[in-house]
This record gives C-alpha cells, sequence and structure tokens, in this order.
C-alpha cells in the first residue's frame, strides 16, 4: 500500500539557506508518526510543504495519494492542520467557532461530540479569548478534526503546556489514533515521542538521519550499559553489554555493591548523537 505520506529528495531554500536537503519520508496510514529536530532543523518547512501551505524546490511529494503542491478542495478535506500558533476571533464562543469551521465542511463531525472528546464541554459558551491556554490548544485541536480528517498535522501542540494538561493531551492523541487517524507531529519533548510514537524521524540540518521506534532509536548510540556502585569512599564506574555478569562477578565473594545503578542508553542520549550535540 502506498504510504499515507511520502517524500523523495524533498528541498527547499530561502535564499542561500538550505532549510530542507533531499529529504526522505514515508509515514504509514494509521501510524502516530513524530519528526524531531533542534530549531532550524527543517521541521516545520517540511511539514508547511507537506500540507500544501508552502511551495518546495525539488523533489516528489505524495500525501494520500496526491500532491499537496497541486491538490484541490477535495483533497485539502481530508486533511486537518493544528499549526504552532493560530488566529482566532476571541469575540465567539467555542461553540460558536467550531460551528463556523463545520460550515466549511461537506462531511464534519457532530460540535458536541468534538466538544466532549478535546475536553471543552464545560466551556462551550465561553468566548474564546477567556480560554486558559491549555483549552486554547484543545479548540486548535477541535478545529482540526471537526472535518474528520484521514490525516492529521500537529505542529508542535503542546508547547507551552503544564506536564498535566500535556499528558491529558497525550490522551487525546491517542483516542484519534485509536480512531483510525493517521498523525504526524512535531514536537520538542522527547517523551512526547517517546509516550506517542509508532515511530520517529530525527531531523538534523534539513535531512532525515534517522527513523525508527522509540526504542530502537538508542540503537544508534554505544548500546553498552553504565554500571555504578560504591567500594567504601570511592566510587566505581564501568560500562559492558553484560551488566548483569559483571554484577555477579563484582559480588560473587557476597560483597555488597553499595547504591548499585545499572543505566542504558535513553532516547535522549540518541538524539543528541544524532544531531551531533553528543
Amino acid at each position: 500500500m502506498t504510504p499515507a505520506v511520502q517524500a523523495r529528495g524533498l528541498s527547499k531554500t530561502y535564499g542561500s539557506s538550505p532549510a530542507v536537503r533531499d529529504l526522505d519520508l514515508d509515514v504509514s496510514y494509521g501510524e502516530i508518526f513524530a519528526i524531531l529536530g533542534p530549531n532550524g532543523a527543517g521541521k516545520t518547512t517540511t511539514i508547511e510543504i507537506l500540507e500544501g501551505n508552502r511551495k518546495r524546490d525539488s523533489g516528489q511529494v505524495l500525501v494520500l495519494g496526491e500532491d499537496p503542491g497541486t491538490a484541490g478542495r477535495s483533497w485539502r478535506a481530508r486533511i486537518g492542520i493544528v499549526l504552532q500558533e493560530v488566529s482566532d476571533a476571541g469575540m465567539l464562543t467555542v461553540h460558536e467557532t467550531l460551528q463556523m469551521f463545520t460550515s466549511c465542511y461537506g462531511t464534519a463531525r457532530v460540535t458536541g461530540e468534538v466538544l466532549e472528546l478535546v475536553g471543552l464541554a464545560s466551556v462551550a459558551d465561553s468566548r474564546v479569548r477567556t480560554l486558559s491556554g491549555g483549552q486554547r490548544r484543545r479548540l486548535d485541536v477541535a478545529l482540526g478534526i471537526i472535518g474528520m480528517p484521514e490525516l492529521l498535522f500537529l505542529d508542535e501542540p503542546t508547547t507551552g503546556f503544564d506536564p498535566e494538561a500535556r499528558r491529558q493531551f497525550w490522551d487525546l492523541i491517542r483516542l484519534l489514533a485509536a480512531d483510525g487517524t493517521t498523525i504526524l507531529l512535531t514536537t520538542h519533548y522527547l517523551e512526547e515521542a517517546a509516550a506517542l510514537a509508532d515511530r520517529v524521524a530525527v531531523i538534523a540540518n534539513g535531512r532525515v538521519v534517522a527513523v525508527d521506534s522509540p526504542a530502537r532509536l538508542t540503537a544508534h548510540v554505544d548500546s553498552a550499559a553504565t554500571v555504578q556502585w560504591m567500594e567504601g569512599d570511592e566510587i566505581r564506574v564501568e560500562q559492558t553489554e553484560f551488566p548483569t555478569e559483571l554484577i555477579r562477578q563484582r559480588s560473587a565473594d557476597g560483597t555488597e555493591l553499595a547504591h548499585l545503578t545499572v543505566t542504558r542508553p535513553t532516547l535522549e542520549d540518541a538524539y543528541l548523537h544524532l544531531i551531533g550535540l553528543a
């Protein structure tokens, strides 16, 4: 089956500065796919090209089987977009805002069901300008899914969220994915990618440098475990591929390994390595 998103040799330059360089990407139907990368890596430019909101310089792109650069209104109705920043009509109520967007689609979700889904039913009659930051972000998602999109783009959706609001938002994304929506998100939060994504692409300097599941991305760095313990007043640290054997040997005579810890490379270690900061 053709992927929901497919890019080959995608490139975009602003003046003399390349933002995206010969980028390849595949996103399967039904998966949550995350793009990680530092500021300026090309994440947002890539997303905007895939959304059809920015022209590419070269390369081939198919999104839901069509070229987003030339696709029409029927294709656009099949995607949902949640931008980093949204200008809204703050004088309208939450319900009125959703109703306004509903009128733009031939087929749309029931407004009340969407409000329940995103956790805004209790503030349906509140004016948008009175909402908290987290509630506004939920409204952005509501507007992104009101047209029942097959593919939802989320560009850094939880920036500025407190930890509790972020985890509530994750639950919402999981619900959408369970309902069959393909989700492509960019994020700065490694724990967000680890918690949500089926696969992660790491972008650095406009190129994809690795694509894998969050768990398997750690294979891109030294997989040796770090074993640390105390011997008297001295801290001992050793790296080994076989930490259990090392611990068995060190404690074979009954010696207690005080303050023993065993750690393996994390997603953060892999990410920093892949973008050249470790």
